[in-house]
């Protein structure tokens, strides 16, 4: 199995930054494609930003310009790197992995329990 576990949520000033961790762990083969979603309250769970295991990246209208998403091959973790926060930006945050567990060109999708960033009025 595979585990998704984040970190680095909290409460933070508007304008203020933030940056997530997300290490991934377990029977891992390869990480395709890795990324952030997000849930606000009464919201349905939104797309903030990926990566591709090469590095290409892609970003939600709201947060371009404003996050910035890494990974470390090595450390099979993800990043979000939340500048410039807002008080829209409030949500519980969401990794997600597509990981292969063995040499089959099969992958299924894993995601974190969720870390809470909340920026107040």
């Amino acid at each position: 199995q595979v585990q998704l576990v984040e970190s680095g949520g909290g409460l933070v000033q508007a304008g203020g930054s933030l940056r997530l961790s997300c290490a991934a762990s377990g029977s891992i083969f390869a990480i395709n494609v890795m990324g952030w979603y997000r849930q606000a309250p009464g919201n349905q769970r939104e797309w903030v930003a990926s990566i591709t295991s090469g590095g290409s990246t892609d970003y939600a209208d709201p947060v371009k310009g404003r996050f910035t998403i890494s990974r470390d091959n090595a450390k099979n973790t993800v990043y979000l790197q939340m500048n410039s926060l807002k008080r829209e930006d409030t949500a519980v945050y969401y990794c997600t992995a597509n990981v292969r567990t063995g040499w089959l060109p099969r992958a299924s999708d894993y995601w974190g329990q969720g870390t809470q960033v909340t920026v107040p009025s």
